[in-house]
């Protein structure tokens, strides 16, 4: 077993077919063909089910999937190690974050540190992040709740409040805040059950023993903010990730009942890795002052 048999065969995996798999590594399908035959030869088994030009996996291959990830994901870490002494002066830090307000700053400080080093960001909800740091396809996660799970390590970056917004025609629109029982009265636009915002808000609204009107799910931040500004419903969002529109009206809510917290997250194994350490020592640095998580 080689390590470019198990790049093959996790690309094959990852874009369900030779030919996929063979443009996202730059090679040919012949190459990656071989390559996965090679693998099946030597060791009697079948990692993938042909069906046409569709492929997949088998049973061996579904559990031998999350092993070749973790190989894979410890080779990056060698190289990191090796290449420049150690430096980090080459090799790619892959992150997963809910979003681009907060990771920003996070990269801007990293990469302060170590401007040599290439960067990959993947936006997704928390759940997301979570399903990529388990499968090795980002290196560190930004999420935004708390969770307890022995698998991973979390570093808490800062506390947000919820806010509401409306449109400027809305009759909530000249006031500077909304109660969370009027909050709960509006057709409420909300993002994905995945989303760490509406899991808050709904959270809240059952501890205060009211329940959530939900107009619609939106699955985007953009496309809700564009339902919120043609008057189709009242929107949440972290405040710190509220970007002004003419068309809307932010609105508080009073007591600020509701939150989200920042968490810089890694699988447990990697946190002393010198490329996911190299991460949470720059986000150390740059923690929000007044902002504490």
């Amino acid at each position: 077993m080689t390590l470019t048999q198990i790049r093959s065969f996790i690309a094959v995996a990852q874009h369900g077919g030779f030919t996929a798999a063979a443009r996202a590594l730059s090679t040919s399908q012949t190459t990656i063909t071989s390559q996965i035959q090679a693998l099946e030869h030597e060791h009697g088994v079948e990692l993938f089910h042909r069906r046409g030009r569709r492929v997949e996996l088998s049973t061996v291959g579904l559990e031998f999937l999350p092993l070749a990830r973790r190989i894979s994901g410890y080779e990056s870490d060698a190289i990191s190690l090796l290449h420049d002494s150690g430096r980090l002066q080459r090799g790619t830090l892959k992150i997963g974050a809910v979003g681009p307000f907060h990771v920003t700053e996070m990269i801007e400080a990293w990469h302060a540190l170590h401007p040599r080093m290439h960067l990959s960001l993947t936006l997704g909800n928390s759940e997301e992040v979570l399903r990529d740091l388990d499968q090795y396809a980002c290196d560190v996660g930004v999420v935004a709740r708390a969770f307890e799970d022995e698998r991973y390590e979390t570093q808490s970056y800062a506390t947000f409040p919820v806010i509401a917004f409306v449109n400027r025609a809305h009759r909530y629109a000249g006031r500077a805040s909304i109660t969370l029982k009027e909050l709960a009265d509006e057709p409420l636009l909300m993002r994905e059950p995945g989303s760490t915002t509406r899991r808050a808000l709904e959270e809240s609204l059952h501890d205060a023993g009211l329940a959530a009107r939900i107009a619609m799910e939106i699955g985007s931040r953009e496309a809700l903010r564009e339902a919120v500004a043609r008057g189709l419903g009242v929107g949440t969002v972290s405040q710190a990730e509220y970007v002004p529109d003419e068309r809307l009206c932010p609105l508080a809510i009073e007591g600020d009942p509701v939150v989200t917290h920042i968490h810089v997250c890694c699988l447990r194994e990697r946190r002393e890795s010198r490329l996911v350490a190299s991460f949470f020592a720059a986000v150390e640095r740059c923690r929000p002052i007044g902002r504490p998580g």
